[in-house]
């Protein structure tokens, strides 16, 4: 899950070559204080989750920002996949799990009970993270044509044209639609819309970093490539029911999900 900021002590480490085109990183949080309220917008990703409380469980892909309360003492660690790669790992259609989790014992029976016993055994919730990577088997086909021009998409920043994404997957417009929305849990243009909303926060956090003034939204509508400031407003209204600059009067830094 990635949020916002950088209060919440989120760890992350980027996968092994041989899963980067599918993984876009592992992560753990380790917390001694309450989090209370951390702000997880939609990124376009799934996530696989351990926490020592509740278990193992898939978190889907989000149309809405979602908040996340953790008790003093949490321990978590997650596997974030990119847009549109984890269904050859979860062995259902990500449409499944949009806006939802689930025990990732209903999808792994076999796998989950074994996977998790390691975890329970682990000295430090970064073991957990490292263990939870290394379970992940390679997959062993290529990328379809839907998860390439998906990839293709996330590249861009969702400013895509879906028509040649289409193309490139040798589906008709409709078929594409249906196709994306199956391997991603999104349709082609929510997706987009959610890519560009990312890659807005992300400008947006960048210059936060670096300013003393807060950042500028209408060079971040530009740079993210909206029509204009009111564009990226109604996407942020849309994303977290809020306008980016009370979004970002508000983050609790941190990235996770």
């Amino acid at each position: 899950m990635q949020a916002y900021g950088e209060r919440t002590p989120i760890r992350e480490q980027p996968p092994a070559a041989s899963l980067a085109r599918w993984v876009e990183c592992a992560w753990f949080l380790d917390s001694a204080a309450a989090v209370a309220g951390h702000r997880v917008p939609p990124d376009g990703c799934l996530d696989i989750v351990y926490d020592r409380a509740n278990g193992l469980r898939a978190i889907g892909t989000m149309t809405r920002e979602q908040y996340f309360h953790f008790p003093r003492g949490a321990h978590l660690a997650g596997i974030r996949f990119r847009p549109g790669m984890s269904g050859p790992f979860l062995g259902i259609s990500p449409a499944e799990l949009t806006d939802a989790s689930t025990p990732l014992d209903d999808l792994w029976p076999r796998r989950a009970s074994g996977l998790r016993r390691q975890l329970e055994d682990v000295k430090s919730i970064g073991d957990a993270m490292h263990i939870l990577l290394g379970n992940l088997p390679v997959p062993n086909a290529a990328l379809n044509p839907t998860q390439r021009a998906i990839e293709w998409m996330a590249r861009a920043n969702g400013n895509a044209d879906l028509d040649r994404a289409a193309r490139q997957a040798n589906l008709s417009a409709r078929q594409f639609r249906r196709r994306c929305l199956e391997e991603s849990g999104l349709t082609p243009k929510r997706l987009c819309r959610v890519l560009r909303f990312r890659h807005a926060c992300q400008i947006a956090l960048e210059l936060e970093r670096g300013a003393t003034g807060g950042p500028n939204w209408s060079a971040i509508a530009l740079e993210a490539e909206y029509f204009d400031q009111s564009h990226l407003i109604r996407d942020f209204q849309m994303f977290t029911g809020q306008s980016p600059m009370a979004v970002f009067s508000n983050t609790s830094a941190g990235r996770s999900r």
